[in-house]
C-alpha cells in the first residue's frame, strides 16, 4: 500500500476569503471548484422532466390514483430496495392513494426482481405494478403481469440488458439516450422524483386547491438509500443526502429510522452520512441476507413508535446472527486464499458448498481488502440447487459487469445470469460450472488490470497546516459534506512523533502523538494495524479527523488508514 497526494485538475475560483485554502483544494481534488458547487438547496436539484418516459410514468400512477386502484410496490432486498419500496408507499399515500402494499422479493424463494414467481405471490387484487430499485432486466416477470392484466411501471437505475421488459414505462437514467444529467441515482432517488412527477400531475386537477402534500418527510429515507447503495455523491445526490440528513438532525426523522439510529448507538443531532454506512444500512440489509426484507420496509412505513421498537429489536437480532455467520465464512475464505499467489491469482474466486448465500457479498468484500484484487464469493442457491450464487466486488479499474460480459461472450452459456455495476455484480452458475468459470475470469483479469491497478493506494488531501489539527476544523469539516463514494472524507498524511502507545484487542494500535511543527499533542486509533513488534518512534500517517463523542464529551480522534516508516 502507497499514500499518494490528490491530483488537482483544475483551480478553485470565487469563493469566500474565510473559506480555507485547504478546503478549497479538498472540494478541488474532487472536482468541485466554484461555491455553486456545494450549494445544498433542494432548488438546485435536476428537474424531474429530464428523467426520460417520467411523464408517461406518473400519468399511469395518478390515473390508477385517482381510481382507487390497487397499487403494490415491488421492491428489491437491500437497503436501496427497502427505503425506495417505504418511500413509493409513504409517497403514494402521502399523494391519496388509498389502496398500497408492497412485495419485496425473498433471494431464496423467488430470486431477484420483478420475477414471475414474485408476480404469482402478490395480492391478487392488484391493478398496477410499481417496481422500485428492479425491473429493468424482469422480461419475464413483466410478461407475467401483462398475462394477467396487470399494468406495469418500472422505476430503476440499473443497466439495462439487451432486451427491456414490455412495461407501461421504464424509468431509469442509464437507458440507452436517456437525458437526466446524473446517472448516479440510486433506486430510492428515482423513485422519488417520480413522485415529485406525480404530485405535479396531480396538481393539474386541482386536486388540493393549491396546497400540494409535502414529499420532504421523505428525505431522511433518500438520504439512507442513496448513501447505502455506494452510487457516487456527485453534485445531485449529494443535495438529497444533505437535505435527509438535516431532518434527522434536527429531529424530524420518521419513527422507524429514529429507532434505528437509537439502535446504532448513534446521536440524531450529530447524525453523518457515514453513521448510515456503518450503523443504519447493516441492520436493514440483515434482514434481506438472512430473512425477508419485508421486515425492513414495515420498519420504515410505520408510523407507530412501539412497532417500530419491536421491528428495530428484530433486526438486531437478525444482524447480531449475520455477524456470526459472516465472521465464520470470513475466516473460511481467508483460509482458502492463505498462501495464494496474488500475482498469478489476478482475480479471485471463493466457493464453499455450506455458505449462505446471503452473506457471499461481505465476504467478497472483505476479502477485496485484505488482497486488494477483485473477488467473487459463491454460495449454493438454495438446499439440493445444482445451482450457485455469486457476489463480486472490485477495486478501481476494473468494471465488474463488462469483465462478466467478455466472459459471457467468450464462453456463451456458462452464465445464466449476471448484472450489476463497475464495482459490484451478481451472478448465477451451474455448480459443475464453477471451477471452469475460475479459469475464465482469471483471463479476463489477467488482461484487464496492470500492475499498478492493483497496489492499494491512499489517497491524501496533503498535509494538514499548522493549527488545523483541533476539534473545531474536525467539525468544521464535518459540516462542509456530506462525504461517501466518489466524494470522500478529506484524509491528510502528516509527520508525527509516536509518543505512546497501546494494543487493544490484540489488533488493534491506539498512539499518543506528538506534531512536530508545534509541538501539538492528539490521538489517534488505528484499527486491525497491529502486526506485531513496536511502532517505530517517527511515522507518516495517512488519517481522517473523527469526532470521538462520549456522553457529554468530545474530543478529536485521528482515524489512520495506513502507518508508512520514516527513514
Amino acid at each position: 500500500m502507497k499514500i499518494q497526494r490528490r491530483p488537482l485538475t483544475g483551480t478553485p475560483s470565487g469563493w469566500d476569503p474565510n473559506v480555507p485554502e485547504i478546503l478549497q483544494r479538498i472540494y478541488a481534488a474532487r472536482g468541485v471548484y466554484t461555491p455553486a458547487d456545494v450549494e445544498m438547496r433542494l432548488g438546485l436539484l435536476h428537474s424531474p422532466t429530464k428523467l426520460g418516459s417520467i411523464d408517461k410514468a406518473a400519468r399511469i400512477i395518478a390515473e390508477a390514483i385517482v381510481n382507487d386502484q390497487h397499487i403494490t410496490i415491488a421492491g428489491d432486498y437491500d437497503c436501496d430496495g427497502a427505503t425506495g419500496a417505504s418511500v413509493a408507499v409513504r409517497g403514494l399515500r402521502l399523494l391519496g392513494a388509498a389502496k398500497v402494499g408492497f412485495i419485496v422479493p425473498n433471494r431464496f424463494k423467488h430470486g431477484y426482481g420483478l420475477s414471475p414467481a414474485l408476480v404469482d405471490d402478490m395480492d391478487p387484487a392488484t391493478e398496477l405494478i410499481v417496481t422500485v430499485d428492479s425491473g429493468v432486466s424482469s422480461v419475464e416477470g413483466v410478461n407475467r403481469a401483462k398475462s394477467k392484466g396487470i399494468s406495469v411501471v418500472i422505476t430503476d437505475h440499473h443497466l439495462p440488458g439487451d432486451y427491456l421488459p414490455n412495461a407501461d414505462a421504464i424509468v431509469n437514467p442509464n437507458l440507452n439516450g436517456d437525458e437526466f444529467p446524473s446517472k448516479m441515482l440510486a433506486g430510492v432517488g428515482v423513485m422519488f422524483y417520480v413522485l415529485l412527477a406525480v404530485r405535479s400531475v396531480l396538481r393539474e386537477t386541482g386536486r388540493w386547491g393549491g396546497k400540494d402534500p409535502s414529499l420532504l418527510p421523505l428525505l431522511d429515507l433518500v438520504a439512507i438509500g442513496t448513501v447505502a447503495d455506494l452510487v457516487p455523491l456527485d453534485h445531485n445526490n449529494r443535495i438529497l443526502v444533505a437535505a435527509g440528513l438535516d431532518r434527522i438532525q434536527r429531529g424530524l426523522a420518521n419513527v422507524g429510522v429514529k429507532a434505528l439510529i437509537r439502535s446504532a448507538k448513534k446521536d440524531e443531532a450529530n447524525f453523518v452520512s457515514t453513521d448510515i454506512a456503518f450503523g443504519i444500512a447493516p441492520r436493514l440489509n440483515a434482514a434481506g441476507r438472512l430473512e425477508d426484507m419485508s421486515l425492513g420496509v414495515q420498519t420504515l412505513i410505520t408510523d407507530d413508535p412501539v412497532a417500530a421498537q419491536a421491528f428495530v429489536e428484530r433486526l438486531e437480532a437478525i444482524n447480531d446472527e449475520r455477524k456470526e455467520i459472516q465472521a465464520e465464512m470470513v475466516a473460511e475464505a481467508e483460509q482458502m486464499v492463505l498462501g495464494m499467489n496474488t500475482g498469478d491469482e489476478i482475480g479471485v474466486v471463493v466457493f464453499d458448498p455450506k455458505w449462505h448465500s446471503g452473506i457471499v457479498g461481505l465476504v467478497a468484500s472483505r476479502l477485496k481488502e485484505n488482497l486488494y484484487r477483485p473477488v467473487i464469493a459463491f454460495a449454493p442457491a438454495g438446499e439440493g440447487s445444482d445451482e450457485v450464487r455469486g457476489s463480486a466486488r472490485s477495486i478501481p479499474g476494473f468494471h465488474l459487469r463488462d469483465a462478466l460480459a467478455l466472459v459471457d461472450v467468450r464462453n456463451p452459456g456458462l452464465i445464466p445470469k449476471f448484472g450489476g455495476h463497475a464495482m459490484a455484480a451478481g451472478l448465477s452458475l451451474k455448480i459443475a460450472d464453477v471451477e471452469r468459470f475460475k479459469v475464465e475470469f482469471q483471463k479476463v483479469a489477467k488482461e484487464l488490470l496492470t500492475e499498478e491497478q492493483l497496489t492499494a493506494t491512499v489517497f491524501s488531501d496533503g498535509e494538514i497546516p499548522p493549527g488545523h489539527l483541533n476539534l473545531d476544523f474536525a467539525k468544521y469539516l464535518q459540516r462542509c459534506g456530506p462525504w461517501g463514494q466518489a466524494f470522500p472524507e478529506p484524509v491528510f498524511d502528516n509527520l508525527f512523533y509516536v509518543e505512546d502507545y497501546r494494543v487493544l484487542s490484540d489488533k488493534h494500535l491506539k498512539f499518543e502523538l506528538l506534531d512536530p511543527r508545534d509541538g501539538s499533542r492528539v490521538e489517534a486509533i488505528f484499527f486491525n494495524g497491529y502486526k506485531g513488534g513496536e511502532p517505530p518512534d517517527y511515522v507518516r500517517l495517512a488519517y481522517e479527523l473523527n469526532i470521538n463523542r462520549w456522553k457529554d464529551t468530545e474530543r478529536l480522534q485521528l482515524m489512520v488508514r495506513h502507518l508508512e516508516l520514516v527513514e
